[in-house]
Formats: structure tokens, sequence, C-alpha cells
């Protein structure tokens, strides 16, 4: 029997799926779920996690605990020793002493949680990232995540066929090299996970196939595919033929709803833990010891913060001392509340937490036009309206529809001679992206396979070339 395999590895999320004559079907992941998140976590021992289990042990490492970075030894000077004592006549000696640089190593930290790898595989300056004493190449950080769901696929068929790997029309970086440079770690990954006899097909062109599969064309000469994912935006234009459709232009952008994430924390959490806040700060002068009011240093904190999987880091004495200072040196009832807030948020390890109730917020949006963002561990409860929502991400709303108008341009058409629009992908399930795509292509964008979509297209390729080659 002629059999498919199609591996959609993401940014935020994986999936799988398998296709034969009787149909196609996602193939379950992690525990009972079809959908794995894209995370590897490595413990001191370098015994590894992947999917749920590895941001839940993450999570339940980190919590409550204080870090504590130690300085690292980096080299050894000598000194001339003289005996001490009256009429000693031993000689000069020399001794060792160890020299100390920044304080580097978390000691307390039990192990490293690495999500959203995806995203640097086309970084040319990043080969390798430090993992304890150690420095992983990144194809060794994904590898963990393909091995396990190649495993997960074996109890379900046998990987003796070509599988089909999604993959984003453009890689983020900046160099000019970055799709090879990303597909050349993809590939080295894949083969060391076990999965050597492979091709990769771009994911709007993946979601595309499995909408048109079985489906009549009658009346359709062009599609637009539009995946708006967790870490990507990806755009396809196909074109109707004789041999079925053809790709006529590809587009995309390193934009998704990671970065709508990171923009709503900015944006609605951050004023209410201590951005923007005043504090009293202890000053030192001439005359003694004083007080100064001024604006709390909000930036220090504010890089880790934004991203949840290292925001552990700011449980150490040079930011908690500072919330401390903040906290008692009074103020405005509403600044030392901010502090308190912050104090928690930091102490507790909430980061994600706190972005697992964004995003319950932000999809809530999606479905009405107000929704709360409650956050009862920092004592934080917010009303956001969905037009909130909208002003919040204007400017990627924006790079949206320059996405859209760029890849019509690319195909040479206007938005009047596409007949069909799918999107696909959970961040087009924003209301204000239907609203664009509904302005662009009036009665003619379709919701399809929200999170299945690339992965079932994908295997529904492997299992036509299978067939073909028969």
């Amino acid at each position: 029997m002629a059999l498919g395999i199609g591996i959609d590895f993401g940014t935020t999320n994986s999936s799988a799926a398998v296709c034969d004559e009787s149909g196609v079907r996602q193939i379950t992941l992690d525990e009972e779920r079809e959908i794995m998140p894209s995370a590897t976590y490595l413990d001191r021992r370098f015994q590894v996690l992947t999917g749920e289990s590895a941001i839940l042990t993450y999570v339940a490492d980190n919590t409550g605990r204080t870090v504590e970075f130690i300085p690292e030894v980096i080299g050894e000077e000598s000194e001339w020793h003289t005996p001490i004592g009256p009429g000693s006549t031993a000689p000069l000696a020399t001794r060792g002493r160890p020299i100390y640089g920044p304080a580097m190593e978390d000691a307390g930290l039990k192990g490293r949680l690495f999500m959203g790898v995806k995203r640097l595989l086309g970084d040319e300056r990043t080969p390798r990232l430090a993992v304890f004493e150690r420095n992983f190449r990144l194809t060794a950080l994904i590898t963990p995540i393909l091995k396990a769901m190649r495993e997960r696929i074996e109890r379900e068929a046998a990987l003796d066929v070509a599988v089909c790997v999604g993959r984003p029309v453009n890689y983020e970086g900046r160099g000019e090299l970055r799709n090879q440079t990303a597909l050349q770690r993809m590939v080295d990954g894949l083969q060391f996970a076990g999965i050597p006899n492979h091709e990769f097909v771009e994911e709007p062109v993946a979601a595309a196939t499995s909408y048109l599969h079985g489906r009549s064309s009658d009346g359709v000469q062009h599609v637009l595919t539009v995946d708006f994912g967790g870490g990507t935006l990806d755009l396809c234009v196909m074109k109707h033929s004789a041999n079925g459709f053809e790709v006529v232009a590809t587009h995309g952008l390193g934009l998704g709803g990671n970065h709508i994430d990171q923009q709503l924390l900015r944006k609605l959490v951050f004023p209410l833990i201590g951005e923007g806040q005043h504090w009293n700060k202890r000053t030192e002068h001439h005359k003694g010891l004083g007080e100064s009011r001024s604006r709390f240093p909000f930036e220090d904190f504010a890089p880790l913060l934004l991203n949840w999987a290292v925001s552990h880091q700011l449980n150490q004495n040079r930011f908690t001392t500072l919330i401390e200072q903040a906290i008692q040196g009074g103020g405005e009832a509403d600044d030392v509340m901010a502090f308190e807030r912050l104090k928690d948020y930091v102490r507790q390890n909430l980061g994600f937490l706190v972005f697992q109730a964004v995003g319950d917020c932000k999809i809530a949006l999606s479905s009405s036009n107000e929704a709360m963002l409650d956050i009862p561990e920092i004592d934080l409860s917010l009303a956001v309206t969905r037009s909130e929502f909208e002003w919040i991400i204007d400017e990627t709303l924006e790079s949206f529809s320059e996405a859209v108008h760029r890849t019509l341009e690319l195909a040479g058409l206007r938005s009047d001679a596409i007949d069909l629009v799918l999107r696909t992908g959970g961040s087009s399930e924003i209301p204000a992206v239907i609203d664009l795509l509904d302005c662009f292509f009036p009665g003619r964008v379709v919701r399809h396979d929200t999170f299945g979509s690339v992965s079932k297209g994908l295997a529904i390729l492997s299992y036509q070339r299978q067939m073909a080659s028969r």
C-alpha cells in the first residue's frame, strides 16, 4: 500500500500526518495531543525531554528559585611569596591565584529549555549555543524533537518512504544565505533523527494542497494561501494547469503569534509591573545619604521579561535588590503596587504563566469584543477590548497588508485575479487579519484547517509522489 508521511516542524508547535488510499490523518505526538510544542530541555547530565514535558519540567525546576550567578575561573596568575618570620632562610616561592571573570554560571540551574530554535536556523552568526560547560550546534537542539516525532510516527507507519518536510518560504535572518544555512541544518537534524529520506516543501504550498486534494477546481484559476502561524507569515500563489496546480509566487516574513504576544505583554502588562513608574532612589553625596525621585530602570528588566524561557534570570540579587528598594522607597500607592507585582513575577518565575494568560486573552478576543487578562498570581485583572488589541498590533497588521501586496506583485496579479484565498495558522484567526483579507478579496476567503493544514498537505504530497513513482 502506498503511504505518504508529512512533518511540519514549527517555530512554536510541530505536527505530523500520514496519507494512504483511505485518506489523510494527523498523528498523536505529545501525550494525547496532535500538536507538540517545539521544545527541548537538557538537564546537567544532558538527559533530554521534548514537547510539553520539557516545558513543564523547566517551569517546575525554576518556580520560586533564587538565581545565583557564580564567577567563572578564567585563568590563574602567579605572584612571588616571601616567607614571613625573622631569620627565615626559606627560598622565595610562587603561589597561584585564580582569576575570576564575570558571574556567568547559574549554579542552581537544573536544565536549559530551548524553544523557537527554528528562528535561529538561518543565522550564520549563531553556529552553536552554550549548554552548561558544552557548546551544542543548533542541529543538536532540534534533533531530539525530530527524533521524538519519528518515534511516534513509527507507531503507525513505517518510515521507508520519502517524507515531505515543511519549510517556510524564507527563514528568519538577514544574511543572503539564510535559507541555505537553515536547510542544511535541517538536513543534518533529520539525518541524525533517523529520517534520511526526505524532501522539503514550502509550507503554504502544502496548506493549499491539503485543501485542493479531492476537491473540484472548476472555476478556480488562481489560489492564494496565507499561512500565519506562531513564528512566520508565509504566502503562496498557485495557478491551475493541465497537471493540477503549479506555484506562481511565494513570499514570507518572520512575523507571527509569538511577536504579537510580546507586543501585548509590553503594552498591557509592563505599565502595571513597573514600567514608567517612579521610585525614591537612595543616593550618596558630600553631605551623606539622601533620596532622589527618579524613573525606575525597567529597561534593565524588559529584555528578559519578553522571553519567558530566560526570565528566571531576573531572580538574582542585582534585580531583586532594586525591586525591594523601590518598594521600601514608598511613593504613590500605584507605584508600590506595580513593584509588588514585579516582585511576585520575578520571585515565583511566572514568565510562562503570564505568557499563557496573554495568549488566552488574545484568543478570546477572536470571538468576543472584550476579554479579561487575568493573572491572579500578581493580582492583575484587566479588561481588554478588541479595538485596543488592534491598536497595539497596528504595525503587525500593516506588515501583513504589505506582505499580501508584495505576493501579488511577485505573481504579477491584481487582487481581483485571485479566485480563492485560503487562510490557515493560529494567527489567521485574528479578526483584524480576517477583515484585511476580506477587504482585499471580498467573498473569496476560506478558513482552512487552522493547525493541521500543513502537515496534512505534506503527507498528501508524499503519497502522491509515491503513487507517481509506481
